[in-house]
């Protein structure tokens, strides 16, 4: 593989697993340092010694990006240990379906605290980082947040996660506008259905809901997703893919 990031700093978050483990492993086999965040420290470790099992360079910081003194801090300890950030990748995120009337408020707190405050928690303390990385040799630096197909459309029981990921979408576009002239590249990508541990935090019925709805066709597995966000930060720096959507084939 060309490895067109080599000399760039990576950060993702949800790092963990799905779709973050899969970014994290496919942009460090483009040459890229990566910095690995969530709260799992375990699995932050065991991905760093696969990371650098294939010749890859890693750090995990183990983080709650929903506290903003911990996702400050995780940019800092990225820029403190590599030198600079050129490449973050907003991916941590939850979903907790249920109708309106029946929800917990405490789990709408929890979505709006990850999928949106943390976002914009790691987003404001990196900006000053990928603005210098943008003027710099490389001319550019990239943002992709990781948003959904529920971002685009909705359904019944999606009410509050499909408010956090419509304002994904609305951030990540105006910050677009706001970054373009100083080259640094914002992006979104909204997957389908992927094969990941999204749907875990839901009760039995709502499984059995989405087992109904997606059970009869092929979900895009995190390599898909990491394979897009891959190709979203190796273009040249005069071309910005700023949105992508991809689903499995067979989602209506």
């Amino acid at each position: 593989m060309t490895q067109k990031l080599t000399g760039t700093v990576a950060l993702i978050t949800g790092a963990s697993s799905g779709i973050g483990r899969a970014t994290a492993l496919e942009l460090a086999r483009h040459g890229a340092s990566v910095t690995l965040v969530a709260r799992r420290e375990d699995r932050l470790t065991a991905l760093v010694t696969e990371i650098e099992n294939e010749g890859g360079t890693a750090l995990a910081v183990p983080t709650d990006i929903s506290d903003r003194a911990q996702a400050e801090a995780a940019i800092a300890t990225t820029v403190d240990h590599f030198g600079h950030l050129d490449i973050v990748v907003n991916n941590a995120g939850l979903m907790i379906l249920g109708l309106a009337a029946d929800a917990d408020v405490d789990d709408w707190d929890r979505m709006i605290a990850i999928n949106q405050q943390g976002l914009l928690y790691i987003t404001k303390a990196a900006l000053p980082h990928l603005q210098a990385a943008a003027a710099g040799s490389r001319q550019v630096a990239d943002l992709v947040n990781i948003s959904s197909v529920a971002g685009r459309t909705t359904f019944p029981t999606a009410g509050a996660y499909s408010l956090t990921k419509y304002g994904v979408n609305g951030f990540t576009e105006a910050l677009r506008q706001e970054l373009a002239a100083s080259h640094v590249r914002v992006g979104v990508l909204e997957p389908g259905k992927v094969d990941t541990e999204l749907d875990s935090h839901n009760n039995e019925e709502i499984l059995a809901n989405i087992e109904a709805n997606f059970g009869g066709f092929t979900m895009l597995d995190p390599q898909d997703i990491a394979d897009g966000i891959a190709f979203m930060v190796t273009r040249p720096a005069h071309a910005a893919i700023a949105e992508m959507w991809v689903m499995p084939t067979e989602q209506s």
